[in-house]
């Protein structure tokens, strides 16, 4: 109880709020882009566990309905050198946030532990089950399910951590050269995300969509940036992982709850800004 918010605090975080609401209600539906963007730590916490989380879990890597993004490149560069990843759900908080992807053991009854990823930009495994692939045939802690389905790897807390950091200055200033390199008049901010989801299966193209809810139009030519609504973020995982430029110097926390074949379950992941040099959007319904 006394790490719940004070009644003033409420209040406040309830007014602004509601300003922001009014907000978007006057601001204009942007139009389809393609160019430069810098996804908020919170916003790319999601785009990491969208883009990159679901294509790592072991049960992607067999049979012939799976799309198998990276089941051949262990071992190889999949990420940019100064990125590595990690889950984690032996830690519990980060700051002075909850993750809620914590757990002591996984729902086969396996010691949870730490497994890295990727390295340096360098895929070194998978997030398993019980359930054996081609050259992983343990579980490292990750087979979880809600109650009633068959556990699956799966997140539990995702943590993307960068050597190549820069300020919020700093970024915001590469955003705006890059998008005078590519004749651009704005790029774009996504400050904070509702959700995402990613298509997997071979049979679908494999793309994502992740749903902010905040963007902003940061203009080359020193006009005050723009608040617009109706945007959603959309690609391919192996191209939108190249295009990151550099990343921020803090990072934060998305606590969620991911739906797949075992069911819905807490997760969190944890990822610094990132400057990319192309993101395309498209209108939302």
């Amino acid at each position: 109880v006394e790490g719940l918010p004070a009644q003033a605090q409420l209040e406040a975080a309830l007014r602004e709020l509601g300003r922001s609401l009014e907000a978007l209600r006057r601001a204009p539906v942007t139009e389809p882009f393609d160019g430069p963007a810098i996804l908020s730590g919170r916003a790319a916490a999601v785009f990491f566990h969208e883009v990159l989380g679901h294509r790592l879990e072991g049960q992607r890597q067999r049979g012939d309905e799976e799309g198998q993004t990276f089941t051949k490149e262990v071992g190889k560069d999949v990420l940019p050198s100064f990125l590595s990843v990690a889950d984690d759900p032996t830690v519990t908080t980060f700051g002075n946030t909850w993750l809620s992807g914590s757990y002591q053991f996984d729902d086969e009854g396996q010691k949870a532990r730490r497994v890295q990823l990727i390295d340096e930009g360098v895929l070194m495994t998978f997030l398993m089950s019980r359930l054996p692939i081609a050259s992983f045939s343990a579980s490292n802690g990750h087979g979880r399910a809600q109650t009633g389905h068959v556990p699956t790897g799966r997140q539990g807390n995702l943590i993307v951590t960068s050597t190549k950091t820069e300020s919020e200055a700093k970024l915001r200033k590469q955003l705006i050269e890059e998008a005078k390199k590519q004749h651009k008049p704005y790029g774009l901010y996504f400050e904070d995300i509702s959700s995402g989801f990613a298509v997997t299966q071979r049979s679908s193209p494999q793309a994502f969509q992740v749903i902010p809810l905040v963007v902003w139009r940061v203009y080359v030519d020193g006009r005050p940036d723009e608040l617009v609504r109706g945007v959603s973020i959309v690609g391919t995982p192996l191209a939108a992982m190249k295009r990151i430029l550099a990343t921020g110097d803090k990072s934060e926390v998305f606590n969620g709850e991911c739906g797949a074949e075992s069911g819905t379950i807490p997760v969190s992941a944890v990822a610094p800004a990132m400057l990319v040099s192309e993101m395309e959007t498209q209108r939302v319904q």
